[in-house]
This record gives structure tokens, sequence and C-alpha cells, in this order.
């Protein structure tokens, strides 16, 4: 209702002036003026109907549902009833105000095929202008509907991040709390440290992680946080073999990434020769991050729920952040189970994150 209000003066703004192009044109080497107005403001009514009658029923009824047999039918319907009202008018104003006289009717009055194509001109410019408008209201439509949509995919990866980061939490914290309730029957010296490294891993799970992006030297701090923890549980029966290159400041992957891989290897693991081996490479450029990671193992026939829950939720995480940019790979072979991880483009996904 209120568009309709705002363009009531738009509609007569334009139809003054077409009134004012019919008069410039008709008057021309016609010194009555009289006729002339009494025509145009004749004519006027007519080529509003005929536009009005194409914008509101032709054109969405049969144009743009592509029904053109009756499109055609229905137009050659119009052009001959407004031909027949375009005589009478001619004919009726030379009666009423010439007395018949046609010597007196204006040049331009005189020729109707230049009557009809001054009308359709109209008639086709406010069509065009009407479907044109309604393409810009259609795409302007498609567009909010693919931002809602859009947005609601956002908010449901946000959710299920969510989700997942909490599936992780208790586990990774039960082995944390767990290893300390040990030592605190023991009354062992290390229980603070273990208990300030908790705290280092406790303020990154509770206060970065819910951050979009993490650095990835931080990420790796706590996985040498959390193999030290666990080193003060194992003792001399745990065997880590770590290396990463020098990590640039710049690269970023999301938090919580690679830690539940660490957190898998030791709760999977078994000790071998009173050994509990694990190995850790990680490689990793501003583009491409490499992650290597193999514990001793049972067969997988030994091992129920190895592929359980961690491993799902890993690979859930990253396609919900590397889709289409990354490849794991994890199995049982030669007693050892090993999981690697590839993500390529880090820069251009960060970036876009960002945006």
């Amino acid at each position: 209702m209120k568009r309709t209000v705002r363009t009531i003066p738009l509609h007569l703004i334009f139809w003054t002036g077409v009134w004012f192009l019919y008069f410039y044109f008709f008057n021309y080497n016609s010194p009555d003026r009289d006729y002339v107005i009494w025509f145009s403001s004749l004519l006027l009514p007519l080529t509003m109907a005929i536009t009005y009658f194409s914008v509101y029923f032709l054109i969405p009824r049969y144009l743009f549902t592509k029904d053109y047999g009756r499109l055609l039918l229905f137009s050659f319907y119009t052009l001959s009833a407004s031909a027949y009202f375009m005589v009478l008018i001619i004919y009726g104003v030379l009666i009423f105000h010439k007395k018949f006289d046609a010597a007196l009717i204006p040049p331009m009055v005189k020729n109707f095929f230049f009557i009809m194509i001054l009308v359709y001109m109209i008639v086709i410019l406010v069509s065009f202008i009407s479907i044109l408008n309604r393409n810009f209201e259609i795409e302007k439509k498609n567009r909010d509907l693919m931002n809602k949509m859009l947005t609601a995919q956002l908010q449901l990866k946000d959710q299920e991040l969510t989700y997942l980061k909490k599936q992780i939490h208790p586990h990774f914290l039960f082995n944390t709390l767990n290893t300390i309730y040990g030592l605190a029957l023991k009354k062992s010296a290390h229980t603070p440290d273990v208990i300030l490294r908790l705290s280092n891993l406790l303020d990154y799970i509770l206060y970065q992680v819910d951050k979009p992006m993490v650095s990835l030297k931080e990420e790796v701090l706590h996985i040498k946080e959390y193999i030290e923890l666990e080193r003060i549980r194992f003792r001399e029966t745990l065997d880590v073999a770590f290396r990463s290159n020098e990590i640039d400041e710049r690269i970023r992957i999301a938090p919580m990434l690679l830690i539940p891989f660490v957190e898998n290897a030791f709760k999977h693991g078994i000790l071998q020769d009173g050994q509990l081996r694990i190995r850790i490479v990680i490689e990793a450029g501003l583009e491409t991050l490499k992650f290597n990671i193999e514990n001793a193992a049972h067969p997988p026939a030994e091992t129920p729920g190895e592929n359980g829950l961690g491993l799902n939720n890993f690979e859930k995480r990253l396609a919900l952040h590397y889709s289409g940019n990354y490849h794991l790979e994890y199995g049982y072979s030669g007693g050892w189970y090993r999981a690697a991880l590839i993500i390529n483009n880090l820069q251009k996904i960060n970036e876009n994150r960002e945006d």
C-alpha cells in the first residue's frame, strides 16, 4: 500500500509529460491550439488505458508465463480496439470542435499511422521499464534469499562446530584430570607442574577455541604442553618423537584441530617392549600444512571403537573448515596406527573467513 502511494505522484508526473509531448507534436504547423488541446486530452486516457492493460494484464499473464499464443492474440485485439478508438477521437473532435470541416484539422492529426506510432512508443517504453523493474525486483529477492540461506548455513555451521568442540573437550580434560588425580594420590612433586600446564591448556580451550582461527604456532605450543603432561604420567614408558619446522607466525588454522590427533594417539596407543611409542611430524608453510602422527597399536580387530567418535569429529571439522582443500588418511599397518593430514590454500581460506 505504501509503495502504491509513493508511485502515484510519479505516474502523474509521467502522464503530464506525455500530454505535453502530444501537444508539442500535434501543435506543429497548427494555429488552432484549442483543437490540439482537446485532441491531446482525449488521446491521453486512451494511451493510459492501453499502457496499464499491457503492463498489468498482458505482460504478467501471458509474457511472464510464456503463453505467447494468447499474448499475440490479445495484443492483436488491443491494437484493433485502440485503432478504433483513435478514429473515434479524431472524428469526434472534428465533429464537435470543427463542425466536420476536415480542412481545419492540424496536419499531424491527419496522419493516423503517426498517431499510432506515437501512442505505442509510449506503451512500449512503459512496458519495457516495467519488465526491467520486475527483473530487478526478482534479482533483489533472489539475492536476499541467497543471503538468508548463506546466513542460515553459517549459523548451522557454527552450531555444528560448537557441538563438535564440546564433544572433544570432556574427553580431553578427563585424561588430564585423571593424571592429576593419580599424582595427587601419590603426593608427587610433579603435581603443581601438571596443574600449571593444565591451566595453560584450559585457557586455550576456554578462551581461544571459540575463535575462528588461531596461530598454528600456538596450537603446536599446546601440543607440546599436552605431551609434557602425558610424559609426567607415563614417565620412562613414554617414547615421543616430535619434529617440526620453524613455524611462521602468520600461519593460522582452526583451533583444537591437531591436538585431538595427539590425544587419540595416547588414548589408543599400546606399550611395546615397555614403551608407548608416538611419532609426530609437522611441516608448515604459508600455503600448506602437513601433519603426520603414528603410534604403536593393536590390529583394528583388537581395538573396537578405533574409528569411533574421535576420528568422525576430526573429519566433520575438517569438512566444515577446509572443504575441498584437505586430504586425510589413517589406518593400521605393521603394528602402527598412522594418520596423515594435508591442508592446502591456507592463506586463501583464512582471508575468506576474515571477510
